[in-house]
């Protein structure tokens, strides 16, 4: 597999650090190592980064000028791409959905609202359940007009280029674990747009790693999540050379954790992110790695990995703590 072949362009912090969470590790009976993806650079770090290597390449490499991007309005994928846009001289148009529905003057204009305000780029807000597509296509078509070169990324990054970032983190952390001596038995991430979860597992497929991956799920019912990650993942692995080694048994999510909806938390949430930033100093965002601590966490106590060494894809997001200071006073 090379992935030199594909335009990137490099401004990740590589090799995120993958490290042993011994406090942590007792509270849930697991041994449990943390993959350190909220160390990436670029405004705060996140699993964006990695993905955006690959789509700032190729938008380079058509010679875009206006990276145009959607997502959720506390979205960690709108700052990293607007971050980037900056970094790289170029302007960065985002629509931002309220899928919640929350007019909390903090969720719509703290967190990352703030941040993406700050790096510069031009936003506007659409209600929940709006076709992000053809709004994306408006901007697109808007900047055209004025004579613009557009480059579109989808929410999350996630398409089949996008992914191949985290086909790169499979390989980084299977060197990891070598370089350890550590045999990982599972690798737990937050599956949502499935970028991250269907590079991880093409990844896996392709290089012969064959570390399970197991995707709790933040938004979409279980059948849906994993046809989704399937369906993008034999497309990433396709781009390798190899469709053919990625198979339906390799996608597996746990969508029994999203609670009331996409970016609504409750107790449970609000647990594991106590539970993670008083036993290793962590802290996780309540919209992706705070739900897949949530599921984690419930996993383990269930006796889900007893007896197995996991590791937890950290994909960042504590930038967006600070969209939900309601729901969080009080509980702390």
């Amino acid at each position: 597999m090379n992935l030199a072949k594909f335009a990137r362009a490099r401004f990740a912090h590589l090799p995120t650090p993958l490290e042993p969470a011994p406090r942590l590790s007792a509270e849930l009976g697991v041994d449990l190592w943390i993959k350190r993806d909220d160390c990436t650079g670029l405004a705060g770090g996140g699993n964006k980064t990695r993905k955006l290597e690959f789509l700032l390449g190729e938008a380079l490499e058509q010679g875009a000028d206006t990276l145009i991007t959607q997502g959720a309005i506390q979205s960690n994928h709108v700052r990293q791409t607007a971050a980037a846009a900056a970094s790289f001289g170029m302007a960065c148009r985002v629509i931002l959905e309220n899928r919640t529905g929350s007019q909390a003057v903090d969720y719509v204009g703290n967190g990352n609202v703030l941040l993406d305000r700050l790096l510069g780029a031009e936003i506007r807000m659409v209600p929940a359940d709006t076709d992000m597509n053809a709004e994306l296509e408006k901007d697109a078509a808007a900047v055209r007009a004025a004579g613009g070169a557009p480059y579109v990324i989808p929410g999350g990054g996630s398409n089949p280029v996008g992914a191949l970032g985290y086909v790169d983190c499979a390989l980084e952390l299977a060197a990891q674990a070598n370089d350890e001596g550590l045999v990982i038995d599972r690798l737990v991430t937050a599956t949502g747009s499935a970028g991250t979860h269907a590079g991880l597992v093409a990844g896996m497929a392709v290089s012969g790693a064959d570390i399970p991956v197991l995707g709790i799920g933040v938004r979409a019912p279980k059948q849906k999540q994993e046809d989704n990650v399937f369906k993008l993942a034999v497309e990433t692995a396709a781009l390798l050379g190899h469709p053919e080694r990625v198979t339906r048994e390799m996608v597996v999510a746990d969508c029994d954790y999203v609670g009331a909806g996409y970016g609504l938390i409750d107790e449970a949430v609000i647990d594991a992110l106590k539970l993670a930033a008083r036993t290793e100093g962590l802290l996780l965002d309540p919209v992706y790695s705070g739900k897949a601590m949530k599921g984690l966490i419930a996993l383990s106590k269930q006796g889900a990995f007893e007896g197995q060494t996991v590791v937890f894809l950290h994909t960042g997001g504590a930038q967006g703590l600070f969209g939900y200071h309601g729901e969080l006073e009080g509980s702390l």
